[in-house]
């Protein structure tokens, strides 16, 4: 039997809430470009941080990476959820998006970037380049916590010219269940 929350906690997730919409509003009407990522990360936290199981969320932009829409798109377990890199994709043409940012919360509390989270990386980096759109970054994010995978240099937009001269082949498979790190 799940515990019942205290009136307190009650009172704080109404206020996050809150904040969410917010600052999601503020972003959209003065139409702040999300390129930093202290920015995407702490919007991300705050959707995200607190959250028991894996969720995987886009962050949709216009041609001048101001901000369209934030959604979460796939939830998972308390260790990865299952990215459908098609799923993105059509989400992102309906909505005329041209580049994102990508979340993705580690209920573990290490922030450090799997395997299969640079793997999803990469593959959504190929295949969003094919549709003429890009990927600014991929957060991910724990209660504490927000790492830039484009910081590390791990996405091709670290890169000094962005995307490379030659793409890499892509994979078979349109789909990667990530686990977390």
């Amino acid at each position: 039997m799940a515990a019942v929350p205290s009136p307190t906690c009650v009172r704080e997730d109404r206020a996050i809430f809150r904040a969410l919409r917010i600052v999601e509003r503020r972003a959209a009407e003065h139409g702040e470009a999300m390129t930093d990522p202290r920015v995407a990360g702490q919007l991300f936290r705050l959707r995200l941080g607190n959250e028991l199981r894996e969720h995987f969320e886009v962050a949709f932009l216009d041609n001048r990476h101001r901000l369209l829409a934030v959604e979460r798109l796939f939830s998972g377990t308390i260790d990865g959820a299952t990215v459908h890199v098609r799923v993105v994709v059509q989400r992102a043409l309906a909505l005329n998006a041209v580049a994102m940012i990508v979340a993705h919360n580690h209920p573990s509390g290490d922030a450090t970037p799997s395997t299969a989270d640079k793997a999803i990386t990469r593959e959504l980096e190929q295949v969003l380049a094919m549709m003429g759109m890009r990927l600014l970054d991929h957060m991910i994010v724990t209660a504490h916590d927000a790492v830039s995978m484009t910081a590390l240099g791990m996405t091709w937009a670290s890169g000094v010219a962005g995307l490379p001269t030659a793409l890499p082949s892509p994979s078979p498979s349109r789909t990667r269940r990530r686990k977390a790190g």
